[in-house]
């Protein structure tokens, strides 16, 4: 693991969010049975750990500012520094108990992630990369996986649901790649995904319609651990543009060519 000053305050932000997102978590068995249900439940566990992440860093780094998935922008003096912060990555996983959901937080330094830290508190599983230190998963060094052939390969993607991002688009480019693979998966974490591509469980990854801070900590964790990220235009601009490809050097080509023809 990674022990710079930074990242400790990111990692001590975080275990501190984690612990008040785990309590929440064993209440929504409870609150699946009531009336009214867990989704004001869940919506303020995911402001509650906005908070407390949003308060440590700030004790640590008074003058970095913030872009945070609930709360938006807040300006910090120091300009060229800000906190990019999801608090729960895989909300609808939480509200039904599935415990595949994360906090991502990364550091941007004049627009471009430096440090990123995507945690699941559930299974205690930290991933953390610093510019130029390498990725980890908690004290072990990680790395994409090697595999060079799609035919080899476990993709994850996003879906489209509930009126969000276009269907149709994705289903052809489902299609087109779903012969080409060895399987295709959605875990309903973005952040997880990049993480678990960064550790080598999957192979590659695309989705668009995401936002800045369900990747900023990913993008990261994938390039310190040997791979390539890009957007769907195969440039650096998923953070502004939102959607994103990433595997090794290899598999993120491959899977960009095939995405792109569909």
């Amino acid at each position: 693991m990674i022990r710079s000053p930074l990242m400790t305050v990111m990692v001590q932000a975080a275990r501190k969010a984690g612990r008040s997102l785990v309590r929440d978590f064993g209440e929504v068995e409870n609150l699946q049975v009531s009336l009214k249900g867990p989704a004001n439940f869940v919506s303020n566990a995911d402001r509650k750990a906005e908070r407390i992440l949003k308060e440590e860093l700030q004790k640590a780094r008074p003058n970095f500012g913030f872009l945070m998935e609930e709360s938006g922008e807040v300006a910090g003096t120091d300009t060229a520094n800000r906190w990019i912060i999801d608090p729960l990555d895989g909300t609808t996983n939480f509200l039904h108990g599935i415990p595949l959901f994360s906090i991502s937080l990364a550091l941007a330094r004049d627009g471009v992630p430096v440090a990123g830290l995507i945690f699941n508190p559930v299974t205690d599983e930290m991933f953390v990369a610093e510019k130029g230190a390498g990725a980890f998963m908690n004290d072990r060094r990680i790395r994409v996986a090697a595999r060079r052939s799609l035919a080899d390969c476990v993709i994850t993607c996003g879906m489209p649901h509930m009126g969000r991002g276009n269907l149709g688009a994705f289903a052809k480019e489902y299609f087109a790649l779903a012969p080409k693979v060895a399987g295709l998966r959605r875990t309903g974490s973005a952040a997880l995904d990049l993480a678990w591509v960064a550790a080598g469980r999957f192979d590659g990854f695309w989705e668009r319609n995401l936002s800045a801070w369900d990747m900023a900590a990913g993008v990261i964790l994938v390039r310190e651990a040997g791979g390539y990220v890009s957007d769907l235009d195969d440039a650096d601009k998923m953070l502004d543009k939102g959607d994103i490809v990433a595997g090794n050097e290899i598999i993120r080509r491959d899977l960009l060519s095939v995405i792109r023809s569909a």
